[in-house]
């Protein structure tokens, strides 16, 4: 009757190479899932990621390369002096 818990994350690239996140948080009863949570967060290229999970910050290395950073903050930039 004891009960554990564990996550799962979903990871979507858009585009622009924004990451979207969803975690599910599950609770287990004897290793039967009981509950489920989901949690969404949204990173920027060039975010702080050091307080992700180790498969994010793997996706978000992979994708922001220092061109997918620049194009990004270009076009905050272009959007800005609208």
């Amino acid at each position: 009757m004891a009960f554990t818990e564990a996550q799962e994350y979903k990871i979507e690239v858009l585009e622009n190479g924004t990451l979207q996140i969803r975690r599910a948080d599950i609770v287990l009863k004897d290793g039967t899932e009981v509950g489920r949570q989901f949690h969404r967060h949204v990173l920027m290229p060039g975010d702080d990621v050091s307080n992700e999970v180790q498969r994010v910050k793997d996706v978000a290395a992979a994708t922001w390369t220092a061109d997918v950073v620049a194009a990004y903050e270009a076009q905050l930039a272009e959007s800005s002096s609208i």
